[in-house]
């Protein structure tokens, strides 16, 4: 499978626009720029769609994997801080930790780690980082 994400920017860094969009249109023309990544302003920045990329795909292969231990999950929250750092003359994506609240009939504390933790190794968006990626699990 092969899908796609757009970017427009005109102008320059700091006062240049950009849109972001997605094959699906989950995003249409959804503005991004300098201040949303580095002043905190609106709009998103691509470090977000990380975030929410890891975050909902670790996820999914956690429900993988909870499915073939016998397993079914009620609910499962997974957030994903996506750290940017300065590194030289630029900068990089030094580390995502995932935080991940799930409520699982039937799954005790140490199952639910070891299950976990084969989701982050085996997520396709976690292989694809040279991040430092860490995780906290606990079952609700």
């Amino acid at each position: 499978m092969t899908t796609f994400g757009t970017a427009v920017w005109r102008g320059g860094l700091k006062d240049g626009k950009g849109a972001i969009s997605t094959k699906s249109g989950a995003l249409k023309d959804y503005p991004y720029g300098f201040a949303a990544r580095f002043e905190g302003q609106p709009g998103t920045n691509p470090e977000e769609l990380i975030g929410a990329a890891h975050a909902g795909c670790f996820t999914m292969a956690l429900s993988l994997i909870l499915g073939e231990a016998g397993l079914v999950a009620d609910e499962m929250n997974t957030k994903a801080d996506v750290t940017l750092e300065k590194q030289g003359d630029g900068f990089a994506i030094t580390k995502v930790h995932l935080t991940l609240k799930a409520k699982i009939p039937g799954c005790d504390a140490a199952k639910f780690a070891e299950l976990a933790g084969k989701a982050k190794a085996g997520c396709p968006v976690s292989k694809l980082l040279k991040a430092d990626i860490s995780l906290d699990a606990s079952l609700v």
